[in-house]
């Protein structure tokens, strides 16, 4: 059985929310993803890892359908992701033009645009679930202020607002931690459970190791190739970690646990192309 999800693509009842198969992309000859397979189910939150160049932003442009794999495929709930409407995807706040002169609701409202489909203006429910989105992410108050007036914090919870003004049910969040202090970083997690109340399927990209094995469900350790998915016990190895970074990480044992130590910069990621 399948079920149409506004006018675009079908999903199949009973298909994992995410589906990457054999997923494999090349930049002029440069290997970005190697034979890339795992699965995510409805609502999980899953924290994706790896050095700069692992190829995270690339794996997230493949499953938003914005980039054509190589080799392999990924489906949404059975379906391929060209013509989904429910896949959201916030990229790095480097990547956004934050100059353009927009306000805090045309960018939420922008969400709307593949549920009202061609043609058509917002109507006034269309305005009040903007303005309802914006009340969950804490930014009502800012609703008439400029894109680019925003802290990096209030940024991202704007984005956040307009993944769930698309009733978005696949979200692709690439490092939306980075630059952020601690108190907006709660924020951005206090949105996400309410994500999971909603049973949205979250893919967050971090550097950040500790942060990664406390606050997700499961781990996805990345560098070009998918070194291992699961809990952090399972995937935090000395093995897998040296696998993955290589010179750019030295472990130590403590009485706490393995700490790992990286002289990477952070401040996000520089794809292979």
């Amino acid at each position: 059985m399948t079920t149409l999800i506004g006018r675009y693509a079908l999903h199949q009842a009973g298909s994992p929310a995410l589906e990457v198969a054999g997923l494999t992309v090349r930049y002029n000859g440069v290997l970005a993803l190697d034979d890339v397979t795992f699965q995510l189910a409805q609502g999980e939150r899953v924290a994706v890892v790896g050095p700069n160049g692992a190829g995270k932003s690339t794996l997230f442009k493949v499953i938003a359908g914005v980039l054509r794999p190589t080799k392999g495929g990924v489906k949404v709930y059975g379906c391929g992701p060209g013509g989904h409407i429910c896949i959201a995807y916030v990229p790095q706040r480097s990547q956004v033009d934050w100059t353009f002169p927009v306000s805090v609701t045309d960018v939420v409202m922008m969400g709307r645009i593949g549920k009202l489909g061609p043609l058509r203006w917002p109507g006034a429910r269309d305005w009040d679930y903007v303005r309802q989105c914006l009340e969950v992410v804490g930014m009502a108050d800012l609703a008439d202020r400029q894109i680019g007036e925003l802290s990096g914090g209030q940024q991202q919870r704007v984005f956040i607002a307009r993944a769930l003004a698309q009733e978005a049910e696949l979200m692709l969040m690439d490092e939306p931690l980075t630059g952020l202090d601690l108190t907006s970083q709660e924020d951005i997690f206090r949105i996400l459970e309410e994500l999971r109340r909603r049973r949205v399927t979250v893919l967050v990209a971090t550097h950040d190791l500790n942060q990664a094995a406390e606050r997700f469900d499961r781990l996805m350790l990345l560098n070009r190739r998918l070194l291992g998915l699961g809990r952090p016990d399972e995937v935090f190895t000395p093995e897998r970690l040296k696998q993955a970074y290589s010179g750019h990480m030295r472990l130590i044992q403590t009485d706490e646990g393995l700490v790992a130590l990286s002289d990477t910069c952070c401040e996000g990621e520089h794809d292979a192309r």
